[in-house]
């Protein structure tokens, strides 16, 4: 009789185990979802005074958003007479951050193709100004202090500093998170950065990082992750799974010597929507007590690109 209480009271545990993961799993993937078909390439995106900056690493222009992802407007930022600007000569706009302080959001090129990537683009909101900005110096200092290959996916700006992350590859397979001045443009040749690399990954295929966004309420590194069949940091692969990784308090840890997410999301496990997307960036558009709201951008190297507006928990749920 006591054996037989038992085995129903694990029957019984398992299936509230089961029940709970799936209310889960379904709560999450509660998602708003728009493609862009005319709008090339999203490779970052900002939520800025209530309205999203999507920018293609492609593009000539800023696509600008609103909450519910209607498109709102349009601001140029390369003159090219072509809606897609040639892989050849690209800027390959990788990671966008937003500088609150200075009221200006930065573009970063990629680094992997010198001089067309090695330039930023600073635009003010206030005064409708855009500039380029060199990144040689910065990305001269990247490659001597150990990194093989330049490929940075993706910024932000956190606390008086500029985080940037690098993308590996299945022939460079190793991310790095690059630290520097938020002023890093007003430096000379001998400013000063740091490099803290993440921490080795023991399962293939490799995942390399393609964003990061900062959760200030609650001090949380939100990188996007994806796996994709390539092996350098120039050409494309085909696309695989798409994660997202969570790094909390991470202000108190930049001076580690690797870093690692102890918490990660299958975004595709969530929700079947997003197999065969490959996300490149995030954004964080609120917090509440118990859930972070985000925007996602995805570029499947098809000219077009999706936009997902969405919220996790700010613990660990039972459907990641």
């Amino acid at each position: 009789m006591r054996k037989s209480k038992t085995i129903r009271f694990i029957c019984i545990f398992l299936l509230t185990l089961l029940l709970i993961g799936c209310g889960n799993k379904n709560n999450m993937s509660s998602l708003q979802i728009k493609k862009l078909e005319n709008y090339p390439s999203a490779s970052s995106v900002e939520y800025i005074d209530g309205k999203l900056y999507l920018v293609g690493d492609d593009a000539t222009n800023f696509l600008v958003l609103d909450t519910n992802l209607n498109i709102v407007d349009s601001i140029p930022i390369i003159a090219n007479a072509a809606r897609r600007i040639p892989k050849e000569t690209k800027p390959d706009l990788e990671a966008s951050a937003f500088n609150i302080d200075s009221n200006e959001i930065f573009l970063f090129g990629s680094g992997s193709l010198s001089p067309y990537r090695n330039l930023a683009w600073r635009y003010n909101f206030q005064t409708r100004v855009k500039d380029s900005v060199s990144l040689e110096n910065l990305y001269s200092q990247v490659k001597n202090s150990g990194v093989e290959q330049v490929n940075i996916e993706g910024a932000c700006f956190l606390a008086g500093k500029l985080l940037l992350v690098n993308r590996g590859n299945n022939g460079y397979p190793k991310n790095h998170l690059i630290i520097t001045d938020q002023n890093f443009w007003n430096k000379d040749s001998s400013f000063q950065i740091s490099i803290v690399p993440f921490a080795d990954q023991k399962y293939s295929p490799f995942k390399g990082i393609s964003g990061l966004c900062y959760a200030k309420e609650s001090d949380k590194l939100i990188l996007t992750v994806s796996t994709e069949d390539t092996k350098n940091s120039y050409e494309d692969g085909a696309i695989g799974q798409s994660y997202l990784w969570i790094i909390d308090n991470i202000s108190t840890k930049l001076n580690r010597k690797t870093l690692g997410a102890k918490r990660i999301i299958d975004l595709e496990y969530i929700d079947s929507r997003f197999k065969g997307q490959k996300i490149e960036s995030a954004t964080v558009t609120g917090e509440t007590n118990k859930q972070i709201h985000l925007v996602l951008v995805a570029d499947n190297d098809d000219g077009s690109s999706t936009v997902f507006k969405m919220s996790i928990q700010k613990t660990t749920s039972l459907a990641e």
